[in-house]
């Protein structure tokens, strides 16, 4: 593939880089696929459409984008990211973003996509299940020695709302994975959503949150 890419900038002149999901394949964010390639031009050029090329401008084309991969120049990967979530679902996006941060490319506010303040996050899914008509809930109520974000008392349901990055070490992870096992042990549901299943994903959260209820 990599010749293909390197043809098709070369096809159209000075100013073209790879870029969207092309440009993904090249960085490794995404499996390599057969089909049109996509390349951005500057949008002063009038370089006209070519057979196997998805040709896109952008007037915003500069050092500051693009930069060169294997010899082939390309948007880097923060614009890759900004490009691609025009044409993506959220769903994929999000797994170019866990790519992303797992290779430690340098994405830029895009690695905090993911993120929002405990108190945000809150308000956000309070406002999703009143918008929906579900049930109210107690709001970060202590269970034994556990405060918990959200409590159906009646249905012994918990939801637990989270704000930090995917990865957030081995260590938070560890200690949330204990302390859904212990409210499990004590006859209750822990249901567990990040902020991108919130804001991206609001229709299968209420689903498994109505499901439960």
């Amino acid at each position: 593939m990599k010749g293909e890419w390197k043809a098709a900038t070369l096809a159209l002149g000075g100013g073209a880089v790879l870029s969207h999901r092309s440009a993904a394949e090249l960085w490794g964010l995404l499996e390599p696929r057969r089909g049109p390639i996509d390349v951005t031009v500057p949008r002063r050029t009038g370089h006209a459409k070519r057979n196997g090329i998805r040709l896109h401008r952008s007037t915003a084309l500069n050092d500051s984008v693009a930069t060169l991969r294997d010899g082939i120049p390309v948007t880097k990967p923060r614009r890759t990211l900004a490009d691609l979530k025009r044409v993506l679902k959220p769903a994929g996006l999000r797994e170019v973003i866990r790519a992303a941060e797992t290779s430690d490319l340098p994405i830029g506010d895009y690695s905090r996509l993911t993120e929002r303040t405990k108190s945000e996050l809150e308000l956000m899914f309070v406002e999703l299940i009143r918008r929906h008509r579900l049930p109210d809930p107690e709001v970060n109520v202590r269970i034994g020695r556990f405060l918990v974000d959200f409590l159906w008392r009646a249905r012994r349901v918990i939801v637990e709302v989270d704000g930090r990055r995917f990865h957030r070490g081995a260590l938070a992870t560890s200690d949330d994975l204990l302390r859904d096992q212990r409210l499990r042990e004590l006859g209750y549901v822990v249901l567990r959503f990040s902020y991108w299943q919130v804001v991206n994903e609001p229709g299968e959260v209420v689903a498994i949150v109505r499901t439960r209820l």
